[in-house]
C-alpha cells in the first residue's frame, strides 16, 4: 500500500497543501488538481489508484469529473465536500464515488478512510484470472479474481459495488440489514443511518444486472429487515 499514488483535486491551494502534506507523511505519492480538467489529466499521467475529490471546483467541479472518470475508470472515489445535505451525499454516491467525506475533517479519519478503500481495492484488483465460481440465474461471479458476469458479459463495478456483491453472492437468500451491509462492504462500523448510502449502491448495482432494474428479479428489498440476493 506504500507509495500507493493518490489524486487529490480540490480548488483551495491550503487544503491541497495540507492534504498532500499529510498523505506523503504517511508513505502515499501525492498528486494534486486545482479543479476537474487538471485531475482528468494527471488520472492519464500518472498511476492513481486512489482519488480525493472536492465538489466545488472551476472549469469542471468534481460530480461532473467523477462520471467522466466512471466511464473508464472503476478504482475508488471517496468525495471531500463542505456540503452536509443528504441530497449532495446521495448524488455523489449515485454517480459512481465510494465514499464521502465532510469538511472539516481530521487527518486521522482521512488516513482511515483512504487506507481502508484502498486496502480493498489492492485485494480486488491484485487477484488473479480465474477461480471458484457461483452461478445464481443469470449471474455468474468468480470469488478469485473479483469478476461478475451477467448472461456470460462483464459487469463493471467500482470496488464498492463489488464487495457488496460478493457478500450477497456467498449468500443467497439470507437477508442483510443496511447496517450490515455497510459495517460487510466498507469494513468498518455502520456509520449514522447508513440506509441512504446502501440504498444508492443497491440501486446503482441493479442497474447494471436487473433486466428491469424497477422490478429486480436478484437484488430484491425486504421491507423492514433489509435486502436479499434471490436464490434461482
Amino acid at each position: 500500500m506504500e507509495r500507493s499514488c493518490i489524486l487529490v483535486a480540490d480548488d483551495d491551494a491550503d487544503i491541497r497543501k495540507a492534504v498532500r502534506l499529510y498523505l506523503e507523511k504517511e508513505g502515499f505519492q501525492v498528486a494534486c488538481a486545482a479543479d476537474g480538467f487538471e485531475a482528468l489529466d494527471l488520472l492519464e499521467q500518472k498511476p492513481v489508484q486512489l482519488i480525493l475529490m472536492d465538489v466545488m471546483m472551476p472549469r469542471m467541479d468534481g460530480f461532473s469529473a467523477i462520471m467522466r472518470i466512471r466511464q473508464k475508470r472503476n478504482l475508488p472515489i471517496l468525495v471531500m465536500s463542505a456540503k452536509t445535505e443528504d441530497s449532495d451525499k446521495v448524488l455523489g454516491l449515485s454517480i459512481g464515488a465510494d465514499d464521502y467525506i465532510t469538511k472539516p475533517f481530521s487527518a486521522a479519519e482521512l488516513a482511515a478512510r483512504v487506507k481502508s478503500h484502498l486496502r480493498r481495492y489492492l485485494e480486488l484488483g491484485g487477484a488473479g484470472a480465474g477461480g471458484p465460481c457461483t452461478r445464481i440465474g443469470r449471474l455468474e461471479y468468480d470469488f478469485e479474481g473479483h469478476a461478475l458476469t451477467a448472461d456470460g458479459d462483464p459487469v463493471r463495478l467500482t470496488p464498492t459495488e463489488t464487495r457488496i456483491m460478493e457478500l450477497f453472492m456467498r449468500n443467497p437468500g439470507r437477508i442483510f440489514s443496511a447496517e450490515e451491509i455497510y459495517a460487510r462492504a466498507w469494513d468498518e462500523p455502520a456509520a449514522y443511518a447508513p440506509e441512504n448510502t446502501v440504498m444508492v449502491h443497491i440501486r446503482r448495482i441493479r442497474e447494471k444486472i436487473e433486466l428491469n432494474p424497477k422490478e429486480p428479479e436478484y437484488l430484491k428489498v425486504v421491507w423492514g429487515l433489509g435486502y436479499k440476493l434471490e436464490k434461482k
